[in-house]
């Protein structure tokens, strides 16, 4: 396990939590996150949280390589560690307020600086146009899964589907209570390990929206461009919820993205809606008021009390994409961590098995299997004890999935490429 240790001595990846009672053991840091990349250029004009400055003595937090582990798990998933530092520091006293961001009115000053300025760093992430508005909502990307077709349709409109995994499928599934889904392709008979050629699907004439799930989180496929309506009227809507801000995207190529926030960009709790403005209004009259986006942007995502802490949380996550230069820099990190990857799989002579099609293999869900089944097991035990937890693929698949989000370091995937090399070596005989 040699070259596996070594790869693990990398990078420091933990800090221990300390207990603290008082204002004067808070850790001190700085209120912006400080990183060396330069954020990149945008249009967007981005605001400060309105607060005084965090006053505290020398921290008295200590943090050791030794207390973190590599988090593999779907989701809830792994947060950058500087952003969970930046929590800590600011948990007992937020910059001088008095209070925690966990207990402050959503209708404060305090509170409306926070959620105000995450939504403008999201904004300047993704490039959001001005005619969209960005909702921070609850009940996770499965909420949206009625939300979608009660805010867009009628009873008797028709909606296509692609269908390239179980959430897809389940949006479907729920879509049918509201409007008329037709799955126009489905990779189910296959195992959801591929995604079909846009030229070879047959779209409703007359479809109000056409769904797909940009990433599948439980059989790791990804689309790399988007399908385009074939009705001028109709629109794209997607579930990003796996690889939402890992990559840029074109959000105007989309009437509504939506997106649970406990994979890429804060702790569960926080669902992300970005819709086009002119499709705020028109919710079927049975739609419950929480489902119906027009209450919401027209309160500003603060109809009732909302996540406060987990919209906080994402804000700081924001903040540290942009000061890694923005996605284009982000996905060239999750590139390079998810090749490392597949090539340990790929140059394993069947050892190591990933069954979806290179070409639409997720930058962040890597499911893969053992030649020997019996093996697994063992495999997901050995790597808890190095530290690597989380690797048990989904229940309804099996084998293993490494999810490499956002916040995973490149030195967690060399640790596991390490291990797997070792593993390899000691039971491929």
């Amino acid at each position: 396990m040699a070259a596996m240790s070594a790869a693990a001595t990398t990078t420091p990846n933990s800090f221990l939590l300390k207990s603290t009672t008082s204002a004067t053991q808070i850790a001190a840091f700085p209120t912006t996150l400080s990183r060396s990349f330069t954020a990149s250029t945008t249009v967007h004009k981005r605001i400060t949280c309105s607060s005084t400055t965090l006053q505290t003595p020398a921290s008295t937090a200590s943090t050791t390589s030794s207390d973190r582990v590599f988090n593999f798990a779907a989701g809830p998933a792994i947060l950058p560690e500087n952003v969970l530092l930046k929590a800590q520091s600011e948990l007992y006293n937020w910059r001088g307020s008095g209070m925690s961001v966990m207990e402050m009115s959503h209708r404060g000053k305090e509170f409306l600086s926070i959620i105000q300025k995450a939504e403008s760093d999201l904004r300047t992430l993704l490039n959001i146009p001005e005619n969209y508005s960005v909702l921070f909502l609850q009940g996770g990307a499965t909420t949206q899964f009625a939300a979608v077709p009660l805010n867009l349709c009628k009873p008797d409109d028709h909606v296509d589907y692609i269908v390239t995994g179980s959430w897809g499928d389940k949006a479907f599934k729920e879509a049918s209570k509201y409007c008329k889904p037709k799955t126009i392709w489905s990779g189910k008979s296959e195992k959801y390990v591929n995604i079909p050629s846009f030229g070879s699907l047959e779209q409703t004439p007359d479809a109000k929206y056409l769904h797909i799930c940009a990433n599948e989180t439980i059989h790791g496929v990804e689309f790399k461009d988007y399908p385009v309506p074939t009705n001028e009227n109709s629109l794209l809507i997607a579930d990003m919820s796996s690889n939402f801000c890992s990559k840029p995207v074109d959000v105007s190529k989309f009437g509504v993205i939506y997106a649970g926030a406990q994979k890429n960009v804060g702790p569960s709790g926080v669902t992300i809606v970005i819709i086009r403005s002119d499709l705020i209004g028109n919710a079927h009259p049975i739609t419950p008021v929480m489902l119906d986006y027009k209450i919401h942007a027209e309160n500003k995502s603060l109809y009732n009390t909302p996540p406060c802490f987990g919209i906080y949380m994402c804000g700081l996550v924001f903040d540290d994409l942009i000061a890694q230069g923005g996605l284009s820099e982000v996905e060239k990190k999750n590139v390079k961590k998810a090749q490392i990857l597949y090539d340990t799989i790929d140059g394993s002579k069947g050892f190591f098995r990933c069954p979806v099609e290179k070409s639409v293999r997720s930058l962040m869900n890597v499911p893969f299997t053992l030649a020997k089944p019996e093996l697994e097991a063992e495999f997901i035990k050995e790597a808890a004890k190095e530290k690597m937890v989380q690797l048990k693929g989904h229940r309804s698949v099996g084998g293993m999935r490494a999810s490499i989000y956002n916040a995973m370091p490149l030195a967690g995937v060399e640790t596991l490429v390490a291990f797997m090399k070792d593993f390899q070596a000691r039971h491929d005989v």
